[in-house]
């Protein structure tokens, strides 16, 4: 049974949706007038990877994320750039998609925007002046909070509190000064719609209630977005959402914690915030994606770049991994199962299930991607340990794997991801070579010799010129292969009480990120952790 945080409750509860199996769910999305930075990309990246675990978990989930058109930052813009707000609107959701795309977040089922949808929020705003919920002031409306009885239910703030602690907009031509607009009246040069109380546009808080209730209904699954939304926005969706309907507004509030910039809230407004398109001009979207889940989503999360650097290296393992348990599928391998091959399969069932209740708990992704790794550790020790490899074992591992880092987001087969930073398998080729060079220039030419005996095997010529050695590949040399021969010539090596050239192997190994053990149980590899 997954559980959620209720940020209205306070307190975690078992997830039930209104119709199952379906589940509604909508997100805040960005306001269009700038490319999003980080702390935006957090709730975009929290919420689609919360949205393919439910579906991984049997629901049909619909999703909905709209985009704020039509709002003064965008008008401001458009004003610096001699542009029309739509035409800057229009170019930054563009921009949108193509930091969504590089961060792996899915499309929406729905992505509504504010211009598009006038005529709903108009209908909603008059049905709240009719039911006496809202009041009109020279072209302008406002939703009279002391009308709704249970305003401050997901803050917990009451009005004392606002009025005391908050900063509320100084008009006059408000009832009380907490009340908020759910219309604003056009000024000159502005963009406008026409209405029943003169040409204007929409408030900010109004939008949200009013596409969200037309694409989900009524009462929604699941409402997501920013802590920094709880209040007013979130708040004040509530209120006008609740009046409107007379139905609870959201079964389930989650929100994400804010990311920090020396532990300071990062946002436009600081000066202190980090674009997306910048960062991603450093890192990966996978990198980026990994760092952004790998703190709990309610966490505050601060940005540094060496939890990104990290994060790179985090990923390499599994990309190492990922394409070692690819080599090994697609080469020999019996159709029987030992021993050996079941402790595998049983060890990552366990994992398995260990990733499942760490989502289930709230969506868990910090503790989920430990188990990732132990996927990792577990599927590493089995290819440099197995002594025969089992089909049904290797396509049970990838199978298990695949499912983890598609849930968590990470993108392993596209072209532009799927390749590590460096080559593990044509660096070991390379250093086979250098240590070839070493061992020949020190007279060893035996050992010279089993190193080109040893690449012929895997597909590699090298022919020896003045120059130096040339490499020619006539087949591309599996990690898994290639490891076996070396384990087997660097046994040679010791049997022929040759152990400077062994430690020196060894060494060469390293400096690739391969770590060779002598056990009593004999020598094995693995890649660093």
């Amino acid at each position: 049974m997954i559980k959620v945080y209720n940020t209205q409750s306070r307190k975690k509860e078992e997830l039930h949706s209104n119709n199952p199996p379906r589940i509604g769910m909508y997100v805040c999305g960005p306001t269009t007038y700038n490319y999003i930075h980080l702390g935006n990309a957090r709730p975009l990246v929290v919420f689609d990877t919360i949205r393919r675990y439910l579906i991984y978990r049997g629901f049909e989930v619909t999703y909905v994320q709209n985009f704020t058109d039509v709002d003064d930052k965008i008008i401001n813009r458009a004003q610096e750039e001699n542009r029309e707000a739509h035409e800057v609107s229009e170019h930054y959701i563009n921009e949108y998609f193509k930091d969504a795309q590089a961060l792996h977040v899915r499309e929406a089922d729905l992505h509504p925007r504010v211009s598009e949808h006038i005529p709903e929020i108009i209908e909603v705003i008059a049905a709240l002046i009719d039911k006496g919920h809202a009041y009109v002031r020279d072209g302008d409306v406002f939703f009279a909070v002391n009308s709704f009885p249970g305003y401050g239910k997901l803050s917990g703030r009451s009005l004392e509190d606002i009025l005391a602690g908050a900063r509320v907009e100084v008009d006059d031509r408000k009832e009380e000064p907490y009340d908020f607009a759910l219309w604003k009246s056009a000024k000159p040069g502005e963009p406008y719609w026409e209405s029943p109380w003169g040409k204007g546009r929409p408030g900010w808080h109004i939008e949200c209630s009013a596409m969200s209730m037309k694409y989900l209904g009524t009462t929604l699954d699941i409402h997501g977005g920013g802590a920094d939304l709880v209040f007013p926005h979130h708040e004040n969706e509530i209120a006008q959402s609740e009046a409107y309907s007379g139905q609870p507004f959201v079964r389930y509030w989650l929100h994400n914690g804010f990311i920090t910039v020396n532990k300071e809230k990062m946002s436009k407004s600081l000066g202190n915030f980090f674009i997306v398109r910048d960062i991603l001009e450093k890192y990966s979207g996978n990198v980026v994606r990994l760092y952004l889940l790998s703190t709990h989503y309610r966490s505050p999360l601060d940005f540094d770049d060496s939890k990104l650097e990290e994060a790179e290296k985090a990923l390499e393992r599994i990309k190492n991994s990922w394409h070692l348990l690819q080599e090994a599928v697609r080469g020999p391998g019996s159709h029987d199962m030992t021993q050996g091959d079941e402790e595998l399969s049983r060890e990552l069932e366990t994992l398995r299930a260990e990733f499942i209740m760490a989502m289930d708990d709230d969506f868990n992704t910090a503790l989920a991607i430990s188990h990732i790794f132990g996927v990792v550790r577990a599927v590493n020790r089995y290819l440099a340990e197995a002594k025969t490899r089992s089909k049904p074992a290797l396509e049970h591992a990838m199978q298990i794997f695949r499912e983890m880092i598609e849930i968590i987001g990470i993108v392993l087969d596209a072209e532009e991801e799927t390749q590590p930073a460096f080559s593990r398998v044509g660096d070991l080729v390379s250093s086979l070579v250098e240590f070839r060079r070493q061992a020949r220039q020190e007279k060893d030419y035996r050992t010279g010799d089993m190193v080109r005996d040893l690449l012929y095997r895997q597909g590699v010529i090298l022919e020896d010129t003045k120059e130096g050695s040339r490499i020619r590949m006539e087949a591309e040399p599996e990690m898994g292969k290639l490891m076996a021969d070396i384990m087997q010539m660097r046994q040679s090596l010791r049997k022929d009480r040759n152990f400077a050239r062994a430690d020196q192997l060894r060494e060469a190994l390293a400096e690739r990120g391969i770590v060779i053990e002598d056990t009593r149980e004999g020598s094995r590899w693995r890649l660093v952790d």
